[in-house]
């Protein structure tokens, strides 16, 4: 089982599994709260982009929360899937690192949409257990799928020795403040490529130090 599962298993969790329907809502939410932001996002926008009536929502998830979180953990499930897919596919720790930036790196609008969107929910995670939860389960999941790779690399004598839940901690740091200063770009479009290599060679260079 892979271990994004676990989130999707928590969107279960909070009712049955998601009907083709819901996960239309969800998709239209998780646009609307890029467009808009978490705090801006109203069940009448996401209506409006599902093509539904706004009656219909509160059927499907009781409250504008609850749609939310379950749009977080929609999309949350779907990153750490794709990284944890993209180690698989091939061999080799450092293969694996380029594999698996490349696969954080999707794309200038997709990432965008993505940061603008994780960036609001870290502030409600900080005020709010329920969101604080879903954060945790992902940044586990995806330090999890790291440190996996990290300690391949130590085993094949690429990348230095040490805690590799720790270097895990370093690299997703990395990574994410990478797309902190990448986000505020004007010219984020042309800057994506860049970036990302950048990203590349700094978590390389890290976990390389001292071989």
């Amino acid at each position: 089982m892979a271990q994004s599962d676990t989130l999707i298993q928590a969107s279960d969790r909070d009712g049955e599994e998601l009907a083709p329907k819901q996960a239309h809502l969800i998709r239209s939410a998780y646009k609307v709260m890029g467009e808009k932001g978490l705090s801006h996002l109203s069940l009448q926008d996401v209506a409006d982009e599902a093509g539904v009536s706004k009656a219909i929502l509160p059927y499907y998830f009781d409250s504008k929360e609850n749609l939310t979180l379950l749009a977080m953990r929609w999309v949350l499930a779907r990153v750490a899937q794709r990284i944890n897919e993209a180690i698989n596919e091939v061999e080799g720790a450092e293969e694996k690192v380029s594999a698996m930036v490349d696969a954080i790196f999707v794309s200038p609008e997709s990432n965008r949409r993505f940061y603008l969107v994780f960036f609001d929910f870290l502030g409600y995670a900080a005020r709010n257990d329920k969101f604080a939860d879903v954060g945790a389960t992902f940044h586990e999941i995806c330090n999890g799928l790291y440190a996996e790779v990290i300690r391949l690399g130590q085993q094949e004598g690429v990348f230095r020795k040490g805690d590799a839940s720790e270097a895990a901690t370093v690299v997703r740091a990395l990574v994410d403040g990478l797309f902190t200063q990448w986000i505020q770009d004007k010219s984020w479009k042309k800057s994506h490529a860049e970036c990302r290599e950048v990203c590349k060679r700094s978590v390389l260079t890290y976990l390389k130090a001292g071989v």
